[in-house]
């Protein structure tokens, strides 16, 4: 079990804004918690299964109570070993940028596969949609070029709302946010709440 989980899904790497900060509020937590264990995950390196028609029909068949074919059972522990790594950490840190005002396709991706009935969420025709997960935190690092700050019927940003409801489904409702916009700006601009990113996330990492 893993103490936290750090999920990229920027692909600029050492150009990331996401990154570059997360990787400060990393530092700052092993400081702070020397003996945690942190797991990493570059989902542009990823081999994530496929969430295709077989995957889909895997799924519903667990929903469903259905019995397996030998192809869906072998799709859903391909999917369950990946979930089980995502549900073993306590402690989750996201650096995502916006693009074309949501996430990454990876990230979505990833959502889709590790998102698992019986894993970390539950269905019953009686109860309804339960979770699982509880006393666990949640910091997303996030980056736009621009402000996005509309909401209701001029809303722009299903970045961040997107990735709140999802944490939420699943039961981590402790959620922080550290925010880098806008940042098409001039440099000095951009450095400038980089810095003041960087020493959020060295206040909020031997709190989380």
């Amino acid at each position: 079990m893993s103490d936290l989980l750090h999920i990229e899904a920027s692909p600029h790497k050492s150009r990331s804004h996401t990154i570059e900060v997360a990787r400060s509020f990393l530092g700052a937590y092993r400081a702070a918690h020397p003996g945690h264990v942190i797991d990493e995950i570059d989902l542009w390196a990823a081999a994530l299964p496929p969430f295709d028609a077989d995957t889909i029909d895997a799924k519903f068949a667990v929903v469903r109570r259905q019995e397996f074919s030998a192809a869906q059972a072998a799709r859903w522990e391909a999917l369950r070993a990946v979930s089980r790594r995502f549900n073993a950490a306590d402690r989750y840190v996201f650096s995502v940028p916006m693009w074309n005002f949501g996430i990454p396709y990876p990230l979505k991706h990833y959502i889709d596969v590790v998102t698992l009935v019986g894993e970390n969420w539950t269905w019953s025709k009686a109860a309804g949609y339960g979770t699982i997960f509880s006393h666990r935190k949640a910091l997303l690092v996030c980056a736009s070029a621009t402000e996005h700050t509309a909401s209701g019927a001029d809303a722009s940003d299903f970045q961040k709302p997107y990735l709140r409801r999802w944490l939420r489904f699943i039961g981590v409702t402790d959620v922080h946010e550290i925010v880098v916009a806008p940042t098409l700006d001039e440099p000095a601009a951009v450095a400038a709440r980089k810095a003041l990113a960087t020493a959020e996330a060295a206040r909020l990492a031997p709190l989380f």
